[in-house]
């Protein structure tokens, strides 16, 4: 990802106590999903279902407490333009076609940065790789209100099957746990591959105009890190689904039940 040439240039890494903080709820949600983990698991969980709930602990987490605080802002924080006079803005910056505002209040800007709320000032560090998030960019916007109000609630559905699913003993019931788990999972899966390409695909056909790639952390660490999660761990769990769908189709075949 290469940086794109932009009015005001991110300022370079620091780690002050603002990005401290903001790193630190970043990495405490891996260790409270391993939490959940150890309390709504047995010890005799196979370790194929032990990650698998702890990916979807976790990304419930994080779209549910982090992603949430981004919407919220989005919606809510805001600061009021001066009032537009003759000259104000001056008729030059004036485009054709009219821009598009949320709740088409050309008077206001909306988005984290306009907050001195704790959450607020994680996207205020994160905006600094990837301006979006700093404001209330209506596209992104519409992708975290699929991501929150779907993803995260699927996320935290697969965890229950899954812990019912490695608790339960008839058959049937295992049976209708584990095809459910299947069934959400890879739909939530191929979901969080395709709103991780519709958040970046702008970007790479503008031109990268919002990225911030110059500074290594603010690229490896930001935009690379935190977001290929969102790609190699969803491949893996259609790769776990493949196989056990397979497996099921097989050992459900007239060819497998004659044999036995």
């Amino acid at each position: 990802m290469a940086a794109a040439n932009v009015l005001t240039a991110s300022p370079p890494f620091t780690l002050d106590a603002g990005t401290a903080f903001s790193l630190a709820i970043a990495f405490s949600l891996m260790p409270l999903a391993q939490t959940l983990a150890a309390y709504a698991l047995p010890k005799h969980t196979p370790k194929a279902y032990y990650y698998l709930f702890l990916w979807h602990a976790y990304d419930f987490l994080t779209h549910f407490v982090i992603e949430g605080s981004y919407l919220y802002h989005s919606f809510f924080s805001y600061i009021d333009l001066p009032v537009h006079t003759s000259d104000y803005p001056h008729p030059a910056s004036r485009g054709v076609d009219k821009l598009p505002y949320l709740y088409n209040r050309s008077d206001r800007r909306y988005g984290a940065l306009y907050s001195q709320a704790p959450m607020a000032r994680l996207w205020q560090e994160y905006a600094k790789a990837d301006r979006r998030w700093g404001g209330a960019d209506l596209t992104v916007m519409s992708i975290e209100l699929l991501t929150v109000g779907l993803a995260g609630p699927a996320a935290l559905y697969v965890c229950y099957l899954i812990s019912k699913a490695v608790k339960t003993d008839p058959p049937a019931l295992k049976a209708k746990y584990t095809s459910r788990l299947w069934f959400v999972a890879v739909i939530l899966a191929t979901g969080e591959l395709y709103g991780g390409f519709m958040t970046f695909a702008p970007e790479w056909m503008s031109g990268n105009t919002h990225l911030a790639g110059d500074d290594p952390v603010y690229l490896w660490l930001y935009l690379v890190f935190f977001n290929t999660l969102w790609v190699f761990i969803p491949l893996w769990v259609l790769y776990l689904a493949y196989h056990k769908i397979s497996t099921a189709f097989i050992l459900a075949s007239p060819s497998m039940k004659k044999s036995e």
